[in-house]
């Protein structure tokens, strides 16, 4: 999936020149996190004397150049990253490695990580195949200097008899977007170009309301009152409180509407908060805050949980070589020097390091984030259940479906996908 502003960067691999040094080819993705680890593996080769060679894609390209290589006897790639979005494909086709005995034999301690990450991108069916590498968790952004207005506290404070604060509760903070919405501003700008940006930015609407995707035994729970609620109030957020057009906006047009000051809250995926301090991408740096989407009550957080994870391919060339890299890239110390960097951890350690909470004061909000977040199903269709989210989604906000409709139609088309996969009998 993602998500950020994709580089078309990359690097040729191959065999180090170095006589008989041990090389791992990966194939990476174009994004921030992968640059802070570029930037270290200097310091891998001079430990271990193993070449590391990074291909480096955009996200559009990985899926095409990983499934050959995945499906072959023995590939070119060592290790490699997995999106949550292909979790299900690659285990149920057998194409990653299991970690266990590894993990088990060198002791590295995979508690350390944030438990919904390692449901998201570590562990399938008991079976860890991956350690998470980055997150993309989504929180909601929002003006702390409208909150702070005195003018519009007493406002708020007249037209609702409360306080003008950080929503505690998502019927809050949907009250606030009505309400910052005057004065040529917008209460909220949102991501609704389908398929993608709208599946994932809606997905947050569905937990704040009390839903999930399905039950227990893989039964879809979309066509509910939580379900038909969470589409109501985002059709209403973009049509009525959002800018015109934003109903076809991706990630990146949404938050330049953001950063320019145009809307009060914006709720996207955690990477923003940085770049929304950074004066020569934004006019309110310094101005916003982030926090986990509020849910039904006070301290119940409703953000959408995104990550990806590092494995190893069952037709790695080199899996032991790839197995000491990542035993490195996941230590304690490395991850550390990645989040300083303005890496997005995975692991808790890191989010309670001192120096870098120093360095970022939000680190806390992100943890919370990530301790009360929500996974999207993960199962070897979702790719196909995106698709068919986004597309009803989209007919609701336009007005060519009713929200019980459209998500009927989900729920129908969900529950054919998850019995194709053997999740619901």
């Amino acid at each position: 999936m993602l998500k950020q502003s994709l580089m078309g960067l990359a690097l040729a691999t191959g065999l180090s020149t170095v006589a008989h040094a041990e090389s791992v080819n990966i194939l990476m993705e174009g994004v921030p996190d992968t640059e802070y680890v570029k930037t270290l593996l200097p310091e891998f080769t001079k430990e271990t004397g193993i070449e590391v060679n990074l291909e480096v894609v955009n996200y559009a390209e990985m899926h095409t150049k990983l499934v050959p290589q995945l499906v072959a006897p023995k590939g070119s790639y060592s290790a490699i990253v997995v999106d949550f979005y292909w979790v299900g494909e690659f285990t149920k086709a057998g194409w990653l490695m299991p970690l266990d005995d590894r993990i088990k034999a060198d002791g590295f301690d995979t508690s350390v990580y944030v438990p919904k990450l390692m449901d998201l991108v570590g562990q399938v069916d008991g079976v860890t195949y991956m350690l998470p590498f980055y997150n993309y968790a989504m929180g909601l952004l929002y003006r702390t200097d409208l909150l702070a207005d005195e003018k519009n506290k007493a406002d708020y404070l007249a037209a609702t008899g409360e306080e003008l604060g950080p929503p505690k509760t998502w019927g809050e903070y949907l009250q606030q977007v009505k309400f910052f919405t005057k004065d040529g501003m917008n209460g909220v700008v949102n991501q609704g170009l389908r398929p993608d940006p709208i599946a994932m930015e809606w997905s947050n609407y569905l937990f704040a309301n009390g839903g999930e995707y399905h039950d227990a035994d893989w039964n879809a729970t979309l066509n509910t009152p939580a379900g038909v609620a969470a589409l109501d109030q985002y059709k209403t957020n973009v049509t009525e409180y959002g800018p015109l057009g934003s109903a076809s906006f991706s990630f990146d047009e949404a938050f330049n509407v953001m950063a320019q000051g145009g809307a009060y809250s914006y709720i996207t995926y955690n990477f923003f908060r940085a770049a929304i301090d950074n004066p020569a991408q934004s006019a309110v740096a310094g101005k916003v805050e982030i926090m986990p989407v509020p849910g039904q009550e006070p301290g119940v957080g409703a953000s959408l949980n995104g990550a990806w994870g590092w494995a190893i391919p069952k037709s790695s060339p080199n899996p032991d070589a790839a197995w000491t890299f990542l035993k490195w890239v996941e230590s304690h110390d490395i991850a550390k020097k990645r989040a300083l960097q303005g890496g997005s951890p995975t692991r808790v350690d890191v989010f309670d390091d001192p120096d870098v909470n120093a360095k970022y004061p939000y680190t806390g909000a992100m943890k919370d984030m990530l301790l009360t977040s929500h996974n999207f199903p993960v199962f070897t269709y979702t790719p196909q259940l995106v698709e068919v989210l986004g597309r009803e989604l989209s007919l609701a906000v336009a007005d060519e479906k009713t929200p019980a409709d459209a998500l009927a139609t989900v729920e129908t088309e969900m529950n054919e996908l998850a019995r194709k996969d053997g999740k619901l009998k």
